[in-house]
């Protein structure tokens, strides 16, 4: 059953939360019971908070011409590797090793969130997310999101807009 929203903090926090409070900027933190056996974990975000996916967004880490870079897309699509890397200049584009990304990041795999990264990395949001006022990304841990407005997160995360998730 999802917990109630709330804008305060959990104890401690996530880096995600740490550096949106740093920042100033507006979000809630949505809290919910993660199931391990669910198949993918956007959509039991979307599920537990009642959100529409294509307002809860996914964080990739993917390899751009030998460089990490992150992609933000909605979970109820797929990443257009080909239109990432063309987004970031690069010529072809995989998906990175899960735990070189969980490394890169200091999140792991169902909980990387574009914020608060131990390193920061070049960040693609789909073009798509500006067609809402909020949107949804992992606060840094499986079960917790944090909602916030698409300029924010670009803004935070000085991402490029650019059409990279797939329907």
């Amino acid at each position: 059953m999802p917990k109630k929203p709330s804008k305060k903090q959990p104890s401690g926090g996530t880096p995600a939360t740490v550096a949106l409070t740093a920042a100033g900027v507006d979000f809630t933190v949505h809290s919910y019971d993660h199931d391990p056996s669910h198949p993918s974990y956007g959509e039991e975000a979307a599920e537990a908070m009642g959100v529409s996916p294509d307002r809860v967004f996914k964080t990739l880490v993917a390899d751009v011409d030998g460089a990490l870079t992150v992609a933000v897309v909605p979970v109820a699509g797929s990443l257009d590797l080909k239109a990432l890397a063309t987004a970031v200049g690069g010529k072809r584009a995989a998906m990175a090793d899960p735990a070189l990304a969980e490394r890169t990041t200091g999140y792991v795999r169902g909980g990387i969130s574009p914020l608060g990264q131990r390193k920061r990395l070049p960040t693609v949001l789909d073009a798509s997310a500006s067609a809402h006022a909020t949107i949804c990304v992992s606060a840094g841990r499986r079960g917790l999101e944090v909602e916030l407005s698409p300029a924010s997160l670009a803004g935070l995360t000085n991402a490029t807009l650019a059409p990279i998730g797939r329907a």
